[in-house]
């Protein structure tokens, strides 16, 4: 399963220095608007210390870790709804990844420009959600006149799906974001071909000056970084770090990434390779196992199944056995976060 998310902020708020920081890739960085006008994209490991634990009992001689595809997206300034600062393009990029991770100016420095020339962290949030929902609003209303006309030709699904896409209407005409409106699974398959900005989970990254006292953010999903200090840090070995006495928090925000997707993660342990995988919550075993091939989706016939903290208790696969702790589970199974999986097909 391939994940992305897009790092997305105003400009000069630490986007780029968080994309190199998380990658440990050099990426263009400069004192200026639109610095990044292609995103950079980066592959970023999921930390698990249970896949290091299962590896050593397991004696495999390979660890392959989850990963998530991090996107450095430029800057969305004022206007970009309407193609301000090359916004359409920008917008576009936001469009293909699977979740926000919004960068928050909180620092102060005279030397580093703010687009507005003033550092309110939550009039930032509002400038992009307001452009966000613009767009949104915008692709509604294409879709509304193109449903009209299939309505016109009796089209009796353009009708249902019409009353779906006014509810969204309603609340984004509010100035709240599209997640916010509890569509039933029914009604979001309908109409999920929207692919609206506002409907992406989001994380908020609050870029801080080491040892800064903010009060607490209200907003769920959020991180708070020194992304600078974060960039020393990567350019640091893990002695030096500790030598310092310095601690990198992007541990925290990957983990948060991941969890904003909604995402679990379970193992296999085969062929002397410890492997995490990725899969949505309440996925079926047959399903799961599509993501590590195909066959095990098409010809699955049952699996062998133990929690990994049981699996560890035995000490190793042949010991779950004897002690009866292995599960035969089938078809209608529902992979659970942490699960150790043999297949069988």
């Amino acid at each position: 399963m391939s994940l992305k998310v897009g790092i997305v902020g105003l400009p000069n708020v630490g986007k780029s220095t968080l994309f190199k920081a998380l990658t440990k890739n050099p990426v263009d960085i400069a004192n200026y608007p639109f610095t990044t006008i292609k995103p950079n994209v980066g592959i970023v490991r999921v930390p698990d210390e249970r896949l290091e634990k299962l590896a050593k009992i397991s004696k495999s001689a390979r660890i392959v870790p989850t990963i998530i595809e991090f996107v450095d997206i430029a800057g969305l300034v004022k206007g970009a709804a309407q193609g301000e600062g090359l916004g359409n393009q920008f917008l576009a990029h936001i469009r293909e990844v699977d979740a926000i991770a919004e960068v928050v100016r909180v620092f102060q420095d005279i030397n580093v420009a703010h687009v507005h020339n003033d550092i309110d962290p939550e009039n930032d949030i509002e400038v992009i959600d307001a452009e966000l929902i613009l767009a949104d609003l915008e692709t509604i209303n294409h879709r509304t006149a193109k449903l009209e006309k299939e309505i016109r030709g009796m089209d009796k699904d353009a009708a249902i799906k019409l009353e779906i896409i006014k509810k969204i209407k309603e609340i984004l005409k509010e100035g709240k974001p599209a997640r916010e409106l509890n569509l039933a699974e029914k009604e979001f398959e309908l109409v999920k071909d929207l692919q609206l900005l506002t409907w992406k989970p989001i994380i908020f990254v609050f870029n801080i000056k080491e040892k800064n006292k903010r009060e607490p953010s209200s907003r769920l999903n959020t991180v708070e970084i020194d992304v600078k200090i974060e960039e020393e840090l990567s350019e640091m070995s893990v002695e030096e770090a500790r030598e310092l006495g310095m601690k990198s928090n992007l541990d925290e925000f990957i983990l948060k990434s991941y969890e904003i997707l909604d995402l679990i993660t379970f193992y296999t342990l085969a062929n002397r390779q410890a492997q995490a995988w990725t899969a949505k919550y309440n996925t079926p075993l047959p399903k799961a196992g599509g993501a590590i091939h195909t066959d095990f989706e098409e010809k699955f016939i049952r699996a062998d199944v133990i929690n990994w903290q049981k699996l560890l208790e035995a000490g190793s696969w042949g010991g779950a056995r004897d002690l009866g702790w292995l599960r035969t589970e089938g078809k209608e199974y529902v992979v659970q976060d942490g699960d150790v999986i043999e297949f069988r097909i």
